[in-house]
This record gives structure tokens, sequence and C-alpha cells, in this order.
């Protein structure tokens, strides 16, 4: 088994939330803050509000993607939301693409969020894809605002196989004005093992980085174009190649994301 990659992946799920006690120790903030803006409610998303009653907290997103890979445009959507309060929530995400006839794509997650350290929450629950294949995992992991308030959050996932695997991703909002914002994001995916049925080998399976330009007609309220690149690696990569699928992709999408 290939331990290497979800060694560093626990790393970081163990230490992240003790290095992030204060997350801007030693920067210098010099991000513009906005009327309305998004970082206050990130940091009250984060920890569940300050008053200690229920809370409900929810993002949707609607998109359609353009990508050279692919025989015509895919649907994909996704919604993130939590209800709970200062320490401990009920974080619910959902995501799926649907693209030439088909859905694609589609997982489902319920996981306990505990706030252990200033805008940090350590998560535990189930995930589960129906789509491309269906398959139910225990989840791990850490979700939280690092320094220079990159979003973060680290999963392991325990497949119901045994499969061991684990995803990382961080964004960022830089404001250009006080309605047009700038996010880059980031995003890996590790697996200890190879998985034949689902075309991964071991080590680094997948990757992407864009770049998401939004305009906030009103904070719950943002259409908005995307761009990113995609790519396999390693032994995945190998098998895309021997499957006659390519092994990267420059995707172009717009959207829409709601806020209630």
């Amino acid at each position: 088994m290939h331990t290497k990659p979800i060694l560093a992946a626990l790393l970081l799920l163990s230490t992240t939330p003790a290095f992030a006690q204060d997350p801007h120790a030693g920067h210098v903030m010099t991000a513009p803050v906005p009327a309305e803006d998004s970082s206050s409610d990130s940091k009250e998303a984060m920890t569940g509000g300050g008053h200690g009653h229920n809370q409900l907290f929810h993002a949707f997103r609607l998109e359609t993607d353009y990508g050279a890979g692919t025989e015509g445009p895919v649907a994909s959507w996704g919604f993130d939301g939590w209800i709970g309060g200062d320490y401990n929530k009920l974080a619910l995400k959902i995501e799926g693409e649907h693209g030439e006839g088909k859905l694609e794509q589609a997982e489902f997650w319920a996981l306990y969020s505990r706030n252990v350290a200033p805008f940090w929450d350590l998560q535990a629950g189930i995930r589960h894809d129906t789509q491309p294949q269906s398959t139910t995992y225990f989840v791990f992991g850490t979700e939280g605002l690092a320094p220079y308030f990159f979003e973060t959050e680290a999963h392991l996932f325990l497949s119901e196989d045994g499969d061991l695997s684990a995803r990382i991703s961080q964004e960022n909002d830089f404001l250009i004005t006080q309605r047009l914002i700038l996010q880059p994001y980031a995003e890996i995916e590790l697996s200890a093992q190879d998985i034949p049925e689902k075309s991964i080998g071991a080590g680094l399976t997948h990757g992407e980085i864009g770049l998401q330009t939004r305009y906030e007609i009103t904070r719950k309220f943002a259409p908005y174009v995307d761009f990113r690149y995609e790519r396999k690696f390693g032994e995945t990569s190998s098998i895309a190649k021997d499957e006659g699928e390519d092994n990267d992709d420059f995707i172009a999408a717009v959207g829409l994301r709601l806020m209630f």
C-alpha cells in the first residue's frame, strides 16, 4: 500500500487546528473589507455564530461547464449548509455533474462538526456516492480558515471496501471592488492503494487549479465565470491513457451562487 501521501494528509489534519489557534498571527492583512463583506459571514459560519443559538447557513451553486475533453456542456451543482450553534453543527454537502445525457457524479455528505479552535472545526461523518459507482465512506477531517484567510478543507475517506483516500482544497477571496471578487482555488486527491474498478492508481491521483470571478449583485445573489485546469497524475494518469481518455483538461464555466 502506498501510504506516504495519506500520511502527509494525516499530518496536515493533526497539525492544522493547533497551528490555527491565531490564524493571522504574524501576518499583516492588506485586503479591503467590504460593506457587506463575506469574510464576516464566513467566520460566523465557521464558528456557528456568536450567541449560542441554532442557526442555518446554506450556499448553492449551479453552473454549466465547457471542457475540451467533453462532447457537450456539463451541468454541475453544489450545496453547502449547516445547522447548529457555536461548537456543534451538522454540516451537509451535495455535489453532482450531469453530462452527455446521464448523471456522471453525485456525492452526499453528512458530518458532525465540532469547533476546536478559532475558525477551525474537526469533522466526522458519512459520504455516499451514487455515481460513478455506489460507494459509502466514513469521513474524518477538518475545515477552517488558514493564515491570510485561505478557506481550507482536508478530509480522509475510508470506503466500505476498505480503500483509503484523501482530498485537500483551499480557496480565497480577493476584492477588486465592493462587489467584484476574484477567488483562486486548488484541490488535490490522493489514494493509498490501487482501485481498479474506479480506474484509480495509488498516490496523487487528481488535481485542479482555477480562478472564479463573481459579481455580487447582492450578498445572496452572485453570477460568476470560472476557468480551471484539471489533471490526473501518476498511475491514475497512465490508466486514463490506456483507456483512451485524456489525462488533463481546460474547463470554462458560467454559474450562479445563491446564499440563504
